[in-house]
């Protein structure tokens, strides 16, 4: 019983954390609707089980039994996770570029991931540092621009000395041109 509400405890503060975010980066609606397919039984009871409360239990499940359904329904039916924008496995695999306001949600998810985890050890220099780890030590199924833009957006959140203005140029039009090409 207390996986039960240590996990959905976990689901609600990641989702409020995400909603936080979001709406500093100007996807407020996406907050909102963020992982709502963490409720279904596919993903809940799973997710229960291999609950620890200090990480997502989605790697303790394919530690376990080498993968997860979990993991397999939720990229399938959230866009914000590059794990979507993927393609022809048969041959090699195609990396699609990832829209805009996906990369923006899928930012907000890491945030607060980082947030949920760490809660008031959290800072943007370690979710910098997390990422650049990350990028580096992974073999990132990442559209190359996608990547480029998820450094930007964490290197900009982790050097400002103003996160309302850093926040705020991340979501400018200026900024969103530069990655989408218009």
């Amino acid at each position: 019983m207390n996986k039960f509400f240590g996990h959905l405890k976990t689901i609600l503060t990641h989702k409020w954390w995400v909603f936080y975010y979001a709406c500093k980066l100007g996807i407020p609606w996406q907050g909102f609707m963020h992982d709502m397919s963490k409720f279904s039984p596919t993903e809940f009871w799973e997710s229960v089980k291999y609950y620890k409360g200090t990480s997502s239990p989605i790697p303790e499940c394919k530690k376990d039994k080498g993968y997860s359904l979990a993991w397999q329904h939720h990229k399938g039916r959230n866009p914000h996770h590059y794990e979507y924008w993927t393609d022809n496995y048969d041959t090699g695999m195609t990396l699609i570029k990832m829209p805009y306001k996906y990369v923006l949600e899928l930012v907000a998810d890491y945030l607060a991931a980082g947030k949920t985890y760490r809660g008031k050890n959290f800072t943007f220099i370690d979710e910098w540092d997390w990422w650049i780890m990350k990028r580096a030590n992974y073999k990132l199924s990442i559209h190359p621009e996608t990547i480029d833009l998820i450094t930007k957006i964490f290197r900009k959140l982790a050097v400002s000395g103003n996160k309302s203005e850093a926040f705020k140029y991340i979501r400018s039009n200026e900024f969103r041109k530069e990655y989408e090409g218009n």
